[in-house]
């Protein structure tokens, strides 16, 4: 049974930050994409970074570039994304997601599973 468990959201000022973690289980974490989406109150879900199975590309939102880093350590089936200079706007819920031997897909369809997510809010 894959799961995906997201850790680390909260509650946090504006400026400050908070690095996301997502431990995966039940699957061969190496041969997946994993990707971090987003969601907040009254709109879709949107792609916030992701990374091939490999690790040798990514994909960062224009809204996050520069500010947030998605990494991924296989030896601990762990996928995490350290969130820099947050913004009111980055407040959603985050979700981590594997997509089998993607390329780090923006395209939510695309992958296969996905966690419970986990609320990040950020204050004014």
């Amino acid at each position: 049974q894959v799961q995906l468990v997201e850790s680390g959201g909260g509650l946090v000022q504006a400026g400050g930050s908070l690095r996301l973690s997502c431990a995966a289980s039940g699957l061969t974490f190496d041969s997946y994409a994993m990707g971090w989406f987003r969601q907040a109150p009254g709109k879709g879900r949107e792609c916030v970074v992701a990374i091939s199975w490999s690790g040798g590309s990514t994909y960062y939102a224009d809204s996050v570039k520069g500010r947030f880093t998605i990494s991924r350590d296989n030896a601990k089936n762990t996928l995490y994304l350290q969130m820099n200079s947050l913004k009111p706007e980055d407040t959603a819920v985050y979700y981590c997601a594997a997509e089998h031997r993607g390329h780090g897909s923006s395209w939510y369809a695309k992958y296969d599973y996905w966690g419970q997510g986990t609320q990040v809010t950020v204050s004014s």
